[in-house]
């Protein structure tokens, strides 16, 4: 596993938001590797005794968003978001800088949005005790999931964009 330069060069809040972000992302890949086991005890029970477990689908769609979503904030704090190199192969320092800081203030941008709108979508599900088919639970609980993944996410893109900002300012680009 390669060491990106945002996880040894950055500031005290940097280190902070990195092992929280850290920590949340485990815990989101905890809960995908829980799907995936279920949806294959499902699939052998099928296979065994024709029968599925009730509301499998139900803890796939709601698990993979939650998983999904705790990835981000990591995948931004880190500097692990998909890139396109083939741009910025000869590029100078500054410019690789300014493109970062630009990609942060986006990410904050998109993130702050995906978190008023969410927050409204879960008080909405709250409202109406909107729940699952089958199994019968609560959307409003992968709603707050998403929405914490969400705020570390606005966190995230906030403190990267103040931390390219910094090294643009003081020529450490």
């Amino acid at each position: 596993m390669t060491v990106s330069a945002y996880q040894t060069n950055g500031t005290r809040l940097h280190s902070l938001v990195l092992r929280i972000t850290t920590v949340w992302a485990i815990l989101g890949g905890f809960l995908l590797l829980a799907v995936v086991a279920i949806n294959v005890a499902s699939v052998i029970r099928a296979a065994t005794v024709s029968k599925t477990f009730s509301g499998d689908f139900e803890l796939t769609e709601v698990g993979v968003a939650i998983a999904a979503f705790s990835f981000l904030p990591y995948c931004q704090i880190a500097g692990h978001n998909v890139t396109a190199d083939i741009f910025t192969a000869r590029a100078s320092r500054f410019w690789i800088s300014l493109f970062a800081f630009v990609s942060a203030l986006v990410a904050f941008g998109f993130g702050s949005l995906l978190l008023w709108r969410t927050w409204l979508g879960m008080i909405d599900m709250a409202t109406y005790d909107s729940t699952t088919a089958i199994l019968q639970i609560p959307l409003a609980w992968g709603f707050g999931a998403c929405l914490f993944s969400l705020g570390l996410l606005a966190v995230a893109a906030a403190v990267t964009a103040r931390e390219e900002f910094l090294k643009m300012m003081r020529g450490r680009y």
